[in-house]
C-alpha cells in the first residue's frame, strides 16, 4: 500500500479530526430532513414554495433584489460571466490566475461560452487596484474571489475592495463576487453579507463548504440579471425535476452554521498557532483571516506522510487525509475549521502537536 493510501486510511480511522463538520455521509441529509413534514411539496423545475422561499431568504440576506438556487457553483459562475459578457457585447473577463474557473473547470468558460480570460496579478498574491487599472485589455466583468483559496484563503483589506468596486462602476465594468466562502470572511471584515455584496453587481455563495450542506449554490443580483440566469440555468440542465434535497440541507445548515462563523474564525487562529509552533511547519497566512488556511511543511512528502500516519494511530486525532507536494523538499494541505474542532479535547490536541514537533525534529 502506498504511503498516501496509508495516510488516508489512518486518517479515516481517527476518532477526531481538526477540520470540517464531520464525515460527509447520508446522515448529513437525514439530519436536515428529520423535522420536516413528509407531505411538504417539493419544487418542480425551479418553481414551488420550498425553492422560492429560500431564494427570497437568501436575496434578503445578501442584500440583492433576487436570488436563484443552482445545483452547483460551477454552473452559476459561468452563467454569471456569460450574462455580463452578453450585456456588453464583449467576451472577455478578468480574474486571478488561480481562479476556480481557470484551474478546476476543464476550461468550461472557454469551451462552452467562448469567453476569453485575462489573468490579473501574480499567482502568489492578491489582486490589487493597480492590476485592474493597468490592464491592457477591455473586459466586460472582473471576478474577485474572497477569500483567495489557492493561496491560503488570503483577503485584501476592505478599503481595497471598495476602491476596486468604485473603479469598476466608473469604468462600466461589472464586478462579480466568487463568494463560495463569503459567510466565513464576515467576522474578519466585521461586515454583514449585504454590506460586502453591495460592492458587487452579482454574487455567488456555496452551501456545502463552510455551511456544510449536501450541495448547491445561490446566484444573486438584480431582477434583470437573475431572470437571464434562470434561462441559462435551463440551458445548462440545472432545472432538475426537483432540487429539494439540496435546498432543504442548504437552509438547515445555513441556520445551524452561519451564526458559528465567528467561532470557526477564532478557532482557526488558535489552530494555526499550534501548527506554527512545530518544527519546519508554517501556515499561510500566518494568522488566518477566515476559518481556512494552508499548512506547509519544509520537508518532503515522503518524509511527512509516514510521520502523520504514525501520529494518527498514536493519538486518534487526524490533521489531514492527504498531502500535496509543493517542491521536492516541501508539501502541504488545506485546513477548514468547522464544528469538529470544538469537540476536540484540548489536552489531547496539545499532545498531538507536541508529538508532531518531536517527530519532525527527529526525522
Amino acid at each position: 500500500m502506498s504511503e498516501a493510501k496509508l495516510l488516508f486510511e489512518a486518517f479515516k480511522e481517527t476518532k477526531y479530526q481538526v477540520s470540517g463538520h464531520g464525515k460527509r455521509n447520508i446522515q448529513v441529509l437525514k439530519s436536515a430532513l428529520q423535522n420536516l413534514d413528509s407531505k411538504q411539496e417539493s419544487d418542480i423545475y425551479g418553481n414551488g414554495r420550498i425553492i422560492e422561499e429560500f431564494q427570497k431568504k437568501m436575496a434578503e440576506y445578501l442584500g440583492k433584489e433576487k436570488a436563484v438556487f443552482f445545483p452547483s457553483g460551477t454552473m452559476a459562475q459561468q452563467i454569471a460571466l456569460r450574462i455580463w459578457c452578453d450585456d456588453k457585447g464583449l467576451k472577455k473577463v478578468a480574474y486571478h490566475p488561480l481562479c476556480h474557473l481557470e484551474i478546476h473547470e476543464e476550461d468550461g468558460l472557454k469551451e462552452l461560452h467562448h469567453i476569453q480570460s485575462i489573468l490579473l496579478a501574480n499567482k502568489d498574491r492578491l489582486i490589487e487596484l493597480e492590476d485592474i487599472a493597468n490592464m491592457d485589455e477591455e473586459v466586460a466583468c472582473i471576478l474577485l474571489e474572497l477569500p483567495q483559496r489557492e493561496i491560503g484563503g488570503q483577503l485584501p483589506d476592505y478599503a481595497t475592495i471598495e476602491k476596486i468596486s468604485t473603479y469598476c462602476r466608473d469604468q462600466g465594468i461589472r464586478l462579480h463576487l466568487d463568494g463560495a466562502r463569503l459567510f466565513e470572511i464576515l467576522p474578519y471584515y466585521e461586515k454583514t453579507a449585504a454590506e460586502v455584496c453591495s460592492l458587487f453587481d452579482s454574487v455567488y455563495v456555496s452551501f456545502y463548504k463552510g455551511i456544510g450542506g449536501v450541495a448547491g449554490a445561490i446566484l444573486a443580483g438584480d431582477k434583470a440579471f437573475t431572470d437571464k440566469s434562470k434561462i441559462w440555468k435551463r440551458r445548462h440542465g440545472g432545472d432538475l425535476i426537483s432540487l429539494y434535497p439540496y435546498i432543504v440541507s442548504a437552509n438547515y445548515y445555513f441556520d445551524e452554521n452561519e451564526q458559528r462563523m465567528n467561532q470557526f474564525y477564532h478557532d482557526a487562529i488558535e489552530l494555526a498557532l499550534f501548527f506554527n509552533s512545530c518544527e519546519s511547519v508554517s501556515t499561510i497566512p500566518p494568522v488566518p483571516v477566515s476559518n481556512m488556511f494552508h499548512v506547509h511543511f519544509q520537508a518532503s512528502l515522503e518524509k511527512v506522510e509516514p510521520i502523520l500516519a504514525e501520529l494518527y494511530k498514536e493519538t486518534s486525532i487526524g490533521l489531514t487525509g492527504y498531502l500535496k507536494e509543493m517542491t521536492q523538499k516541501s508539501c502541504g494541505f488545506e485546513v477548514n475549521v468547522g464544528n469538529q474542532y470544538a469537540i476536540l479535547p484540548k489536552e489531547k490536541l496539545k499532545r498531538v502537536f507536541q508529538l508532531l514537533d518531536e517527530k519532525l525534529r527527529k526525522s
